[in-house]
């Protein structure tokens, strides 16, 4: 019996000890950093740091930019993935369609921002969005709208990051929408027809209801992707203007290797993964509620 276990586990033990070194170990001494007052000092004398306990997720209770930077996340996520899954979710209906001509190269041109890195898309949105010479705004100006400064006013800076991130990640849940898509039998349209049912009342009855396990997928992983928001408005705006853009893990890179609060940055760490974690929970709390109605 013994000698059976010890093959496998041969088998495993350079996967576990990868997992171990870098996922374990990384996460056990992170949780023990946000229970100290680790900073800039102590990378040097380890004994510099001093067990704190709490007073760091305390200190993030009085702490008005945490605050801030939990707002702008909420605002952002909340106008983000509703509008990621309903635009990508149109976009893989119309590219469903059988007799769409250059279907192809619209797959491949809405896809290629999500494998594009985030600083070549950053450059060209921020000359896009520009409010002087940017296509946008000239574009606005045609029919007689003024455009905003973008980036440079607090009202318009986090819906700019928005319009971005959504369009950027628009393939990505298009082409798993797609799949799910071509996934559903092509006789229940058909029998749709045949009792007189339009497009409408086959797309509310037959496509959003097959295509439940698919939304939950591609909403949870937009929720948790979009949690982690930091890439975009560390390009763009670095959290400005007035911290209008400030999100929760680009205020945890601050004080994390700008500031060298690492007990505080690891004290952010964990209270965000503790919002991913309920969040998550309570979109999977839901999805259970629908199966069981």
């Amino acid at each position: 019996m013994k000698r059976s276990l010890l093959i496998p586990l041969g088998f495993l033990a350079p996967a576990l000890t990868l997992i171990l070194v870098f996922m374990v170990l990384p996460l056990v001494v992170s949780f023990y950093l946000s229970l100290t007052n680790f900073n800039v000092a102590a990378l040097l004398d380890y004994s510099l740091a001093d067990f704190i306990g709490l007073a760091n997720y305390q200190r993030l209770l009085r702490d008005e930019l945490f605050w801030q930077a939990f707002w702008n996340t909420g605002y952002f996520v909340l106008i983000g993935v509703p509008s990621a899954l309903v635009l990508s979710l149109l976009l893989a209906i119309l590219l469903n369609q059988a007799r769409l001509f250059g279907k192809n190269f619209f797959k491949v041109g809405y896809y290629l921002p999500s494998i594009t890195t985030t600083v070549a898309i950053a450059v060209v949105w921020r000359w896009v969005l520009n409010p002087r010479y940017g296509i946008l705004n000239w574009l606005l100006g045609i029919v007689g709208i003024a455009g905003p400064n973008w980036f440079g006013d607090p009202e318009w800076a986090m819906p700019a990051i928005i319009l971005l991130v959504v369009w950027k990640g628009l393939g990505y849940n298009m082409v798993i929408f797609l799949a799910g898509l071509q996934n559903i039998p092509g006789h229940l349209y058909e029998a749709a027809q045949l009792d007189g049912a339009g497009r409408v009342k086959q797309l509310i009855y037959i496509t959003i209801p097959l295509l439940r396990p698919t939304s939950f997928f591609v909403s949870v992983m937009t929720m948790i992707g979009y949690l982690q928001l930091f890439a975009e408005p560390y390009m763009l705006t670095d959290g400005g203007p007035l911290n209008a853009t400030l999100s929760i893990v680009l205020y945890m890179y601050r004080h994390g290797f700008k500031f060298f609060n690492l007990g505080y940055a690891s004290a952010l760490a964990y209270v965000l993964f503790a919002i991913i974690f309920i969040v998550t929970l309570l979109q999977m709390k839901f999805r259970d509620k629908e199966i069981q109605y």
